[in-house]
Protein backbone atom coordinates (compact mmCIF):
# COMPACT_ATOMS: atom_id res chain seq x y z
CA UNK A 1 0.00 0.00 0.00
CA UNK A 2 1.43 3.42 -0.95
CA UNK A 3 2.45 5.88 1.75
CA UNK A 4 0.31 8.73 0.42
CA UNK A 5 -0.74 10.67 3.53
CA UNK A 6 1.61 13.32 4.91
CA UNK A 7 1.66 14.10 8.64
CA UNK A 8 3.20 17.45 9.62
CA UNK A 9 4.02 18.29 13.24
CA UNK A 10 4.64 21.98 13.88
CA UNK A 11 4.90 24.65 16.54
CA UNK A 12 6.33 28.11 17.03
CA UNK A 13 6.34 30.56 19.91
CA UNK A 14 5.41 34.03 18.60
CA UNK A 15 3.45 37.00 19.88
CA UNK A 16 -0.02 36.37 18.42
CA UNK A 17 -2.56 38.64 20.17
CA UNK A 18 -5.13 38.20 17.39
CA UNK A 19 -5.02 34.39 17.63
CA UNK A 20 -8.81 34.06 18.00
CA UNK A 21 -9.27 35.65 14.56
CA UNK A 22 -7.28 32.82 12.99
CA UNK A 23 -9.52 30.01 14.20
CA UNK A 24 -12.36 30.01 11.67
CA UNK A 25 -10.31 30.76 8.51
CA UNK A 26 -7.87 28.02 9.46
CA UNK A 27 -10.67 25.55 10.20
CA UNK A 28 -12.37 26.39 6.89
CA UNK A 29 -9.14 25.93 4.92
CA UNK A 30 -8.41 22.57 6.53
CA UNK A 31 -11.97 21.37 5.94
CA UNK A 32 -11.87 22.47 2.31
CA UNK A 33 -8.58 20.64 1.82
CA UNK A 34 -9.74 17.59 3.82
CA UNK A 35 -6.80 18.04 6.16
CA UNK A 36 -7.37 16.50 9.58
CA UNK A 37 -5.67 16.79 12.95
CA UNK A 38 -5.40 19.28 15.79
CA UNK A 39 -4.07 22.86 15.85
CA UNK A 40 -3.83 24.92 19.04
CA UNK A 41 -3.77 28.72 18.92
CA UNK A 42 -2.86 31.01 21.81
CA UNK A 43 -1.37 34.41 22.48
CA UNK A 44 2.04 32.74 22.62
CA UNK A 45 1.85 31.01 19.20
CA UNK A 46 0.73 27.85 17.42
CA UNK A 47 1.17 24.12 18.04
CA UNK A 48 -0.26 21.04 16.41
CA UNK A 49 -0.18 18.12 14.02
CA UNK A 50 -2.09 17.86 10.75
CA UNK A 51 -2.34 15.17 8.09
CA UNK A 52 -3.71 14.80 4.58
CA UNK A 53 -2.58 14.54 0.99
CA UNK A 54 0.81 16.29 0.57
CA UNK A 55 -0.45 19.15 -1.60
CA UNK A 56 -3.27 19.87 0.85
CA UNK A 57 -1.01 19.83 3.93
CA UNK A 58 1.49 22.14 2.22
CA UNK A 59 -1.37 24.49 1.29
CA UNK A 60 -2.17 24.87 5.00
CA UNK A 61 1.50 25.37 5.86
CA UNK A 62 1.84 27.98 3.11
CA UNK A 63 -1.20 29.80 4.49
CA UNK A 64 0.44 29.98 7.91
CA UNK A 65 3.75 31.17 6.49
CA UNK A 66 2.09 34.12 4.79
CA UNK A 67 2.38 35.83 8.16
CA UNK A 68 5.91 37.19 8.58
CA UNK A 69 6.02 35.95 12.16
CA UNK A 70 5.71 32.37 10.88
CA UNK A 71 7.81 32.73 7.73
CA UNK A 72 10.49 30.43 9.17
CA UNK A 73 8.01 27.90 10.63
CA UNK A 74 9.66 24.47 10.77
CA UNK A 75 7.67 21.25 10.64
CA UNK A 76 8.47 17.54 10.84
CA UNK A 77 7.11 15.18 8.21
CA UNK A 78 6.11 11.52 8.17
CA UNK A 79 4.14 9.47 5.63
CA UNK A 80 1.52 6.77 6.16
CA UNK A 81 -0.89 4.68 4.12
CA UNK A 82 -3.91 6.08 5.99
CA UNK A 83 -4.71 9.40 7.63
CA UNK A 84 -3.89 9.05 11.35
CA UNK A 85 -6.66 11.51 12.32
CA UNK A 86 -10.44 11.25 12.08
CA UNK A 87 -11.40 14.94 12.22
CA UNK A 88 -9.99 18.46 12.16
CA UNK A 89 -10.13 20.80 15.13
CA UNK A 90 -8.67 24.27 15.58
CA UNK A 91 -8.81 25.18 19.26
CA UNK A 92 -8.15 28.37 21.20
CA UNK A 93 -6.00 27.98 24.31
CA UNK A 94 -4.36 30.08 26.99
CA UNK A 95 -1.08 28.30 26.28
CA UNK A 96 -0.10 26.20 23.27
CA UNK A 97 1.43 23.77 25.73
CA UNK A 98 0.16 24.13 29.27
CA UNK A 99 2.73 24.51 32.02
CA UNK A 100 0.69 26.84 34.20
CA UNK A 101 3.38 29.54 34.38
CA UNK A 102 1.97 32.19 32.02
CA UNK A 103 4.73 34.75 32.63
CA UNK A 104 7.33 32.59 30.86
CA UNK A 105 8.50 33.71 27.42
CA UNK A 106 10.18 30.74 25.72
CA UNK A 107 10.71 32.76 22.56
CA UNK A 108 13.21 34.91 24.46
CA UNK A 109 14.48 32.76 27.33
CA UNK A 110 14.67 29.11 26.27
CA UNK A 111 17.76 26.98 26.86
CA UNK A 112 20.53 26.25 24.39
CA UNK A 113 19.58 24.24 21.32
CA UNK A 114 21.56 21.07 20.67
CA UNK A 115 21.33 19.53 17.20
CA UNK A 116 20.55 15.81 16.95
CA UNK A 117 24.04 15.04 15.63
CA UNK A 118 25.58 16.66 18.75
CA UNK A 119 23.13 15.20 21.29
CA UNK A 120 24.91 11.91 22.00
CA UNK A 121 28.15 13.67 22.89
CA UNK A 122 26.37 16.02 25.31
CA UNK A 123 24.37 13.43 27.22
CA UNK A 124 27.39 11.12 27.48
CA UNK A 125 29.21 13.63 29.68
CA UNK A 126 29.12 12.56 33.35
CA UNK A 127 28.25 15.99 34.77
CA UNK A 128 25.12 16.37 32.62
CA UNK A 129 21.75 15.51 34.18
CA UNK A 130 19.40 14.19 31.49
CA UNK A 131 15.67 14.79 32.10
CA UNK A 132 12.76 13.41 30.09
CA UNK A 133 10.04 16.08 30.26
CA UNK A 134 7.30 13.89 28.81
CA UNK A 135 4.48 12.24 30.73
CA UNK A 136 4.97 8.96 32.54
CA UNK A 137 3.03 6.80 30.08
CA UNK A 138 5.13 8.20 27.20
CA UNK A 139 8.41 7.41 28.94
CA UNK A 140 7.20 3.86 29.53
CA UNK A 141 7.59 2.82 25.88
CA UNK A 142 10.89 4.52 25.08
CA UNK A 143 13.49 7.08 26.17
CA UNK A 144 17.20 7.91 26.08
CA UNK A 145 19.60 5.73 28.01
CA UNK A 146 20.18 7.13 31.50
CA UNK A 147 17.35 9.70 31.34
CA UNK A 148 15.53 10.64 34.55
CA UNK A 149 11.77 10.08 34.50
CA UNK A 150 9.97 12.72 36.63
CA UNK A 151 6.87 10.45 36.72
CA UNK A 152 4.52 13.32 35.90
CA UNK A 153 1.00 12.63 34.66
CA UNK A 154 0.82 16.01 32.93
CA UNK A 155 3.24 18.79 32.02
CA UNK A 156 1.68 21.08 34.63
CA UNK A 157 3.21 18.89 37.36
CA UNK A 158 6.72 19.65 36.13
CA UNK A 159 7.29 22.85 38.20
CA UNK A 160 6.39 20.94 41.37
CA UNK A 161 8.88 18.19 40.45
CA UNK A 162 11.61 20.78 39.87
CA UNK A 163 10.91 22.37 43.26
CA UNK A 164 11.12 18.99 45.02
CA UNK A 165 14.24 17.79 43.20
CA UNK A 166 16.08 21.09 43.74
CA UNK A 167 16.10 20.47 47.49
CA UNK A 168 19.05 18.72 49.21
CA UNK A 169 19.06 15.08 48.15
CA UNK A 170 17.17 15.78 44.93
CA UNK A 171 18.52 14.85 41.51
CA UNK A 172 18.80 18.54 40.52
CA UNK A 173 20.34 19.85 43.74
CA UNK A 174 23.75 21.37 43.12
CA UNK A 175 23.75 20.41 39.44
CA UNK A 176 24.97 22.95 36.91
CA UNK A 177 24.31 21.31 33.54
CA UNK A 178 20.82 20.05 32.67
CA UNK A 179 19.84 18.50 29.33
CA UNK A 180 16.15 18.08 28.54
CA UNK A 181 14.11 16.56 25.73
CA UNK A 182 10.52 15.99 24.66
CA UNK A 183 8.59 14.63 21.69
CA UNK A 184 8.94 17.49 19.23
CA UNK A 185 10.66 20.32 21.09
CA UNK A 186 7.83 22.48 22.39
CA UNK A 187 7.80 21.23 25.98
CA UNK A 188 11.58 21.55 26.03
CA UNK A 189 11.42 25.23 25.13
CA UNK A 190 9.04 25.87 28.01
CA UNK A 191 10.77 23.59 30.49
CA UNK A 192 14.22 25.03 29.80
CA UNK A 193 12.84 28.57 30.06
CA UNK A 194 11.32 27.57 33.39
CA UNK A 195 14.59 26.03 34.59
CA UNK A 196 16.43 29.25 33.75
CA UNK A 197 13.82 31.21 35.70
CA UNK A 198 14.63 28.97 38.68
CA UNK A 199 18.36 29.78 38.58
CA UNK A 200 19.72 26.99 36.36
CA UNK A 201 21.96 28.76 33.85
CA UNK A 202 23.38 25.91 31.78
CA UNK A 203 20.29 24.27 30.34
CA UNK A 204 20.19 22.47 27.00
CA UNK A 205 17.43 20.93 24.93
CA UNK A 206 17.28 18.65 21.92
CA UNK A 207 16.44 20.73 18.86
CA UNK A 208 13.42 19.27 17.11
CA UNK A 209 12.83 16.80 19.94
CA UNK A 210 12.89 13.03 19.82
CA UNK A 211 11.10 13.01 16.45
CA UNK A 212 13.92 14.93 14.77
CA UNK A 213 16.52 12.72 16.45
CA UNK A 214 14.80 9.53 15.25
CA UNK A 215 14.50 11.02 11.78
CA UNK A 216 18.19 11.96 11.44
CA UNK A 217 20.22 9.59 13.63
CA UNK A 218 20.66 6.04 12.26
CA UNK A 219 19.64 3.26 14.59
CA UNK A 220 23.18 1.87 14.87
CA UNK A 221 24.41 5.21 16.26
CA UNK A 222 21.38 5.91 18.43
CA UNK A 223 21.20 6.17 22.22
CA UNK A 224 17.41 5.88 22.11
CA UNK A 225 15.66 2.69 23.24
CA UNK A 226 12.10 1.65 22.41
CA UNK A 227 9.60 3.81 20.54
CA UNK A 228 8.34 7.38 20.79
CA UNK A 229 4.67 7.94 21.68
CA UNK A 230 2.76 10.28 19.35
CA UNK A 231 -0.72 11.72 19.85
CA UNK A 232 -2.44 10.27 16.82
CA UNK A 233 -3.57 6.91 15.50
CA UNK A 234 0.02 5.87 14.76
CA UNK A 235 0.45 5.66 18.57
CA UNK A 236 4.24 5.28 18.32
CA UNK A 237 7.11 5.72 15.88
CA UNK A 238 10.65 4.37 15.80
CA UNK A 239 13.85 5.20 13.95
CA UNK A 240 13.22 6.77 10.58
CA UNK A 241 9.79 7.74 11.99
CA UNK A 242 8.45 4.38 10.93
CA UNK A 243 5.17 3.46 12.58
CA UNK A 244 5.76 1.44 15.74
CA UNK A 245 4.05 -1.73 16.97
CA UNK A 246 1.94 -0.10 19.69
CA UNK A 247 -1.81 0.20 19.78
CA UNK A 248 -3.99 2.39 21.96
CA UNK A 249 -6.30 0.88 24.56
CA UNK A 250 -9.73 2.24 23.65
CA UNK A 251 -10.81 2.11 27.27
CA UNK A 252 -7.98 3.91 29.12
CA UNK A 253 -5.86 5.20 26.17
CA UNK A 254 -2.63 3.63 27.39
CA UNK A 255 -0.15 2.63 24.66
CA UNK A 256 0.06 -1.15 24.45
CA UNK A 257 2.98 -3.23 23.20
CA UNK A 258 3.04 -6.85 22.14
CA UNK A 259 3.26 -8.17 25.72
CA UNK A 260 0.23 -6.16 26.89
CA UNK A 261 -1.83 -7.26 23.88
CA UNK A 262 -1.05 -10.91 24.64
CA UNK A 263 -2.08 -10.49 28.28
CA UNK A 264 -5.26 -12.32 29.40
CA UNK A 265 -6.76 -9.00 30.51
CA UNK A 266 -6.49 -7.50 27.02
CA UNK A 267 -9.79 -7.41 25.13
CA UNK A 268 -9.61 -5.33 21.98
CA UNK A 269 -11.55 -2.12 22.41
CA UNK A 270 -12.67 -3.05 25.93
CA UNK A 271 -9.81 -3.47 28.42
CA UNK A 272 -6.08 -3.96 28.93
CA UNK A 273 -3.79 -4.90 31.85
CA UNK A 274 -3.82 -1.26 33.02
CA UNK A 275 -7.60 -0.80 33.20
CA UNK A 276 -8.94 -4.32 33.65
CA UNK A 277 -11.62 -4.41 36.33
CA UNK A 278 -12.16 -0.63 36.45
CA UNK A 279 -15.30 -0.62 34.30
CA UNK A 280 -18.78 -1.82 35.17
CA UNK A 281 -20.29 -4.69 33.12
CA UNK A 282 -22.56 -2.17 31.40
CA UNK A 283 -19.60 0.00 30.42
CA UNK A 284 -17.68 -3.00 29.11
CA UNK A 285 -20.70 -4.01 27.06
CA UNK A 286 -20.91 -0.49 25.60
CA UNK A 287 -17.20 -0.52 24.71
CA UNK A 288 -17.59 -3.95 23.10
CA UNK A 289 -20.52 -2.68 21.03
CA UNK A 290 -18.51 0.37 20.00
CA UNK A 291 -15.68 -1.88 18.82
CA UNK A 292 -18.18 -4.03 16.91
CA UNK A 293 -19.57 -0.97 15.14
CA UNK A 294 -16.04 0.17 14.25
CA UNK A 295 -15.24 -3.27 12.81
CA UNK A 296 -18.45 -3.24 10.77
CA UNK A 297 -17.67 0.24 9.47
CA UNK A 298 -14.15 -0.84 8.53
CA UNK A 299 -15.51 -3.88 6.70
CA UNK A 300 -17.80 -1.58 4.70
CA UNK A 301 -14.90 0.75 3.96
CA UNK A 302 -16.47 3.55 6.02
CA UNK A 303 -15.14 5.76 8.80
CA UNK A 304 -16.81 5.17 12.16
CA UNK A 305 -15.56 8.45 13.67
CA UNK A 306 -15.17 12.01 12.48
CA UNK A 307 -18.21 12.46 10.24
CA UNK A 308 -18.27 15.93 8.67
CA UNK A 309 -21.23 18.13 7.97
CA UNK A 310 -21.17 16.72 4.46
CA UNK A 311 -22.29 13.31 5.79
CA UNK A 312 -25.46 12.09 4.14
CA UNK A 313 -28.85 12.49 5.78
CA UNK A 314 -29.08 8.71 5.94
CA UNK A 315 -25.81 8.51 7.91
CA UNK A 316 -27.03 11.15 10.33
CA UNK A 317 -30.29 9.34 10.85
CA UNK A 318 -28.47 6.06 11.39
CA UNK A 319 -26.17 7.69 13.91
CA UNK A 320 -29.15 9.21 15.73
CA UNK A 321 -30.89 5.84 15.85
CA UNK A 322 -27.76 4.20 17.24
CA UNK A 323 -27.47 6.92 19.88
CA UNK A 324 -31.10 6.55 20.94
CA UNK A 325 -30.60 2.80 21.29
CA UNK A 326 -27.45 3.39 23.33
CA UNK A 327 -29.32 5.74 25.72
CA UNK A 328 -32.05 3.28 26.64
CA UNK A 329 -31.87 2.42 30.32
CA UNK A 330 -29.24 5.10 31.10
CA UNK A 331 -29.57 7.53 34.02
CA UNK A 332 -31.01 10.97 33.22
CA UNK A 333 -28.97 14.06 34.16
CA UNK A 334 -30.68 17.45 34.33
CA UNK A 335 -27.94 20.02 33.90
CA UNK A 336 -27.11 23.62 33.05
CA UNK A 337 -23.81 24.15 31.26
CA UNK A 338 -22.50 27.17 33.20
CA UNK A 339 -23.68 26.15 36.68
CA UNK A 340 -20.60 25.21 38.77
CA UNK A 341 -22.58 22.58 40.68
CA UNK A 342 -23.67 20.93 37.42
CA UNK A 343 -20.16 21.36 36.06
CA UNK A 344 -18.56 19.35 38.83
CA UNK A 345 -21.19 16.63 38.50
CA UNK A 346 -20.40 16.32 34.79
CA UNK A 347 -16.67 16.22 35.55
CA UNK A 348 -17.13 13.21 37.81
CA UNK A 349 -19.48 11.41 35.42
CA UNK A 350 -17.09 11.92 32.50
CA UNK A 351 -14.07 10.89 34.57
CA UNK A 352 -15.86 7.73 35.69
CA UNK A 353 -17.04 7.00 32.15
CA UNK A 354 -20.63 6.74 33.38
CA UNK A 355 -22.90 7.60 30.49
CA UNK A 356 -26.30 9.19 30.88
CA UNK A 357 -29.02 11.08 29.03
CA UNK A 358 -28.14 14.75 29.50
CA UNK A 359 -31.08 17.13 29.49
CA UNK A 360 -29.94 20.74 29.28
CA UNK A 361 -32.30 22.90 31.34
CA UNK A 362 -33.40 26.47 30.61
CA UNK A 363 -33.57 27.86 34.14
CA UNK A 364 -36.31 30.37 33.24
CA UNK A 365 -38.50 27.56 31.92
CA UNK A 366 -37.81 24.48 34.02
CA UNK A 367 -39.32 21.32 32.54
CA UNK A 368 -42.11 19.54 34.39
CA UNK A 369 -40.08 16.32 34.36
CA UNK A 370 -37.32 17.99 36.38
CA UNK A 371 -39.78 19.38 38.93
CA UNK A 372 -41.49 16.01 39.20
CA UNK A 373 -38.18 14.32 39.95
CA UNK A 374 -36.92 17.07 42.25
CA UNK A 375 -39.38 19.78 43.40
CA UNK A 376 -36.53 22.03 44.50
CA UNK A 377 -35.98 22.69 40.78
CA UNK A 378 -32.24 23.25 40.89
CA UNK A 379 -29.55 21.47 38.88
CA UNK A 380 -27.90 19.06 38.73
CA UNK A 381 -30.34 16.22 39.32
CA UNK A 382 -29.54 12.63 38.41
CA UNK A 383 -32.38 10.12 38.01
CA UNK A 384 -31.12 6.54 38.00
CA UNK A 385 -32.62 3.75 35.91
CA UNK A 386 -34.41 2.34 38.99
CA UNK A 387 -36.04 5.72 39.73
CA UNK A 388 -33.64 6.77 42.50
CA UNK A 389 -33.13 10.54 42.48
CA UNK A 390 -29.79 12.12 43.48
CA UNK A 391 -30.34 15.84 44.03
CA UNK A 392 -26.98 17.12 45.30
CA UNK A 393 -23.97 17.64 43.04
CA UNK A 394 -21.48 16.22 45.53
CA UNK A 395 -23.63 13.11 45.95
CA UNK A 396 -23.67 12.69 42.17
CA UNK A 397 -19.87 12.93 42.13
CA UNK A 398 -19.54 10.33 44.87
CA UNK A 399 -22.03 8.00 43.19
CA UNK A 400 -20.22 8.19 39.84
CA UNK A 401 -16.75 7.72 41.29
CA UNK A 402 -17.88 4.75 43.36
CA UNK A 403 -18.84 3.11 40.05
CA UNK A 404 -15.38 3.75 38.61
CA UNK A 405 -12.54 5.87 40.00
CA UNK A 406 -9.67 5.37 37.50
CA UNK A 407 -7.39 8.06 38.96
CA UNK A 408 -8.32 7.57 42.64
CA UNK A 409 -10.08 10.90 43.17
CA UNK A 410 -11.69 9.45 46.30
CA UNK A 411 -8.34 8.29 47.73
CA UNK A 412 -6.02 11.32 47.90
CA UNK A 413 -2.29 10.91 48.45
CA UNK A 414 -2.56 13.25 51.45
CA UNK A 415 -5.53 13.55 53.78
CA UNK A 416 -8.76 11.60 53.70
CA UNK A 417 -12.20 11.68 52.13
CA UNK A 418 -13.52 13.35 55.29
CA UNK A 419 -10.83 16.05 55.00
CA UNK A 420 -11.85 16.69 51.40
CA UNK A 421 -15.51 16.89 52.28
CA UNK A 422 -14.75 19.43 55.01
CA UNK A 423 -12.93 21.71 52.54
CA UNK A 424 -15.69 21.28 49.96
CA UNK A 425 -18.23 22.27 52.62
CA UNK A 426 -16.29 25.50 53.23
CA UNK A 427 -16.28 26.14 49.48
CA UNK A 428 -20.01 25.51 49.21
CA UNK A 429 -20.70 27.65 52.27
CA UNK A 430 -18.49 30.62 53.07
CA UNK A 431 -16.81 30.93 49.67
CA UNK A 432 -19.98 30.46 47.58
CA UNK A 433 -21.76 33.07 49.65
CA UNK A 434 -18.93 35.56 49.12
CA UNK A 435 -18.66 34.62 45.45
CA UNK A 436 -22.34 35.36 44.79
CA UNK A 437 -22.03 38.78 46.41
CA UNK A 438 -18.94 39.58 44.34
CA UNK A 439 -20.40 38.33 41.06
CA UNK A 440 -23.97 39.58 41.46
CA UNK A 441 -23.81 42.78 43.59
CA UNK A 442 -27.21 43.96 42.30
CA UNK A 443 -28.86 40.91 43.82
CA UNK A 444 -27.43 41.73 47.24
CA UNK A 445 -27.67 45.54 47.60
CA UNK A 446 -27.51 45.26 51.38
CA UNK A 447 -24.25 43.25 51.32
CA UNK A 448 -20.91 44.76 52.27
CA UNK A 449 -18.93 44.45 49.01
CA UNK A 450 -15.57 44.88 50.72
CA UNK A 451 -16.39 42.20 53.27
CA UNK A 452 -17.42 39.79 50.50
CA UNK A 453 -14.19 40.44 48.60
CA UNK A 454 -12.21 39.94 51.80
CA UNK A 455 -13.91 36.64 52.61
CA UNK A 456 -13.39 35.34 49.06
CA UNK A 457 -9.73 36.37 49.05
CA UNK A 458 -9.08 34.76 52.41
CA UNK A 459 -10.47 31.45 51.21
CA UNK A 460 -8.54 31.62 47.93
CA UNK A 461 -5.27 32.55 49.64
CA UNK A 462 -5.73 29.52 51.88
CA UNK A 463 -6.12 27.33 48.79
CA UNK A 464 -2.97 28.89 47.31
CA UNK A 465 -0.98 28.02 50.43
CA UNK A 466 -2.28 24.46 50.35
CA UNK A 467 -1.41 24.12 46.65
CA UNK A 468 2.08 25.55 47.16
CA UNK A 469 2.94 22.61 49.38
CA UNK A 470 1.71 19.72 47.24
CA UNK A 471 0.61 20.90 43.78
CA UNK A 472 -2.98 19.78 44.35
CA UNK A 473 -5.24 20.27 47.35
CA UNK A 474 -4.60 16.84 48.87
CA UNK A 475 -1.30 15.61 47.51
CA UNK A 476 0.51 15.40 44.19
CA UNK A 477 -2.49 14.10 42.24
CA UNK A 478 -5.94 15.55 41.50
CA UNK A 479 -8.68 14.50 43.88
CA UNK A 480 -12.39 14.94 44.52
CA UNK A 481 -11.72 18.24 46.28
CA UNK A 482 -9.87 19.73 43.30
CA UNK A 483 -12.68 18.87 40.92
CA UNK A 484 -15.48 19.91 43.26
CA UNK A 485 -13.97 23.32 44.05
CA UNK A 486 -12.34 24.45 40.80
CA UNK A 487 -15.59 25.30 38.94
CA UNK A 488 -16.37 27.86 41.66
CA UNK A 489 -12.86 29.33 41.58
CA UNK A 490 -13.22 29.54 37.79
CA UNK A 491 -16.41 31.53 38.28
CA UNK A 492 -14.61 33.95 40.60
CA UNK A 493 -11.70 34.33 38.15
CA UNK A 494 -14.17 35.23 35.40
CA UNK A 495 -15.55 38.25 37.29
CA UNK A 496 -12.47 40.32 36.41
CA UNK A 497 -9.79 38.42 34.49
CA UNK A 498 -7.17 41.19 34.80
CA UNK A 499 -7.70 41.46 38.54
CA UNK A 500 -7.49 37.68 38.89
CA UNK A 501 -4.15 37.54 37.10
CA UNK A 502 -2.77 40.38 39.24
CA UNK A 503 -3.40 38.61 42.55
CA UNK A 504 -0.56 37.03 44.59
CA UNK A 505 -1.71 33.44 44.21
CA UNK A 506 0.40 31.87 41.41
CA UNK A 507 -0.17 28.30 42.57
CA UNK A 508 -3.93 28.83 42.53
CA UNK A 509 -3.78 30.36 39.05
CA UNK A 510 -1.73 27.44 37.69
CA UNK A 511 -4.06 24.95 39.37
CA UNK A 512 -7.10 26.52 37.72
CA UNK A 513 -5.38 26.59 34.32
CA UNK A 514 -4.69 22.87 34.57
CA UNK A 515 -8.44 22.31 34.67
CA UNK A 516 -9.57 24.79 32.05
CA UNK A 517 -6.94 23.62 29.54
CA UNK A 518 -7.63 19.92 30.09
CA UNK A 519 -9.35 17.59 27.64
CA UNK A 520 -11.70 16.48 30.42
CA UNK A 521 -12.93 20.03 31.04
CA UNK A 522 -13.32 20.68 27.33
CA UNK A 523 -15.42 17.55 27.06
CA UNK A 524 -17.83 18.54 29.83
CA UNK A 525 -18.16 22.12 28.55
CA UNK A 526 -19.62 21.25 25.15
CA UNK A 527 -22.65 23.34 24.32
CA UNK A 528 -25.86 21.32 24.49
CA UNK A 529 -29.25 22.16 22.98
CA UNK A 530 -32.07 22.92 25.38
CA UNK A 531 -33.98 19.73 26.12
CA UNK A 532 -37.56 19.35 24.90
CA UNK A 533 -39.93 16.79 26.48
CA UNK A 534 -40.41 15.12 23.09
CA UNK A 535 -36.69 14.36 22.91
CA UNK A 536 -34.48 11.83 24.65
CA UNK A 537 -31.70 14.29 25.45
CA UNK A 538 -28.09 13.84 24.36
CA UNK A 539 -25.66 11.09 25.23
CA UNK A 540 -23.13 12.28 27.83
CA UNK A 541 -20.26 11.76 27.70
CA UNK A 542 -20.77 11.40 23.95
CA UNK A 543 -18.16 8.65 23.93
CA UNK A 544 -16.55 7.13 27.00
CA UNK A 545 -13.36 7.16 24.99
CA UNK A 546 -13.01 10.66 23.58
CA UNK A 547 -10.36 12.20 25.83
CA UNK A 548 -7.21 12.97 23.90
CA UNK A 549 -3.74 14.15 24.76
CA UNK A 550 -1.98 17.30 23.64
CA UNK A 551 -0.72 17.71 20.11
CA UNK A 552 2.26 15.57 19.11
CA UNK A 553 4.78 18.33 19.38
Amino acid sequence: MSQQYLTAALYQFIDLPEFADWQQPLQDLCDARQVKGLLLLAHEGINGTIAGLPDDVHAVLDWLKRDARLSDLVHKEAFAATNPFYRMRVRLKREIVTLGVPELNPALNAGQYVKPEDWNALISQPDVVLVDTRNDYEVGIGSFEGAINPHTKSFTEFPQWVAEQSQPGGVLHGKERIAMFCTGGIRCEKSTAYMKSQGFDNVYHLQGGVLKYLEEIPQEASMWWGDCFVFDERVSVGHGLQRGPHQLCRSCRMPLGKAEMQHPHYVRGVSCPYCHGTRTPEQEAALAERQRQMDLAAARGESHLGHTQASSQQSRQQKMAEQLTAMQGLPVLYSFRRCPYAMRARLALAQAGVQCQLREVVLKDKPAALLAASPKGTVPVLVLADGTVIEQSLDIMLWALRQNDPDSWLSPTAGSLDDMRALIARNDGEFKQALDRCKYPNRYPEADAAAAQGAARAFLLGLNEQLAATGYLFGRDPSLADMAIRPFVRQFAGIDEAAWQAQPWPHLQAWLTRLTDSALFEQVMNKYPAWHPDEAGVLFPADANTLEGEASV
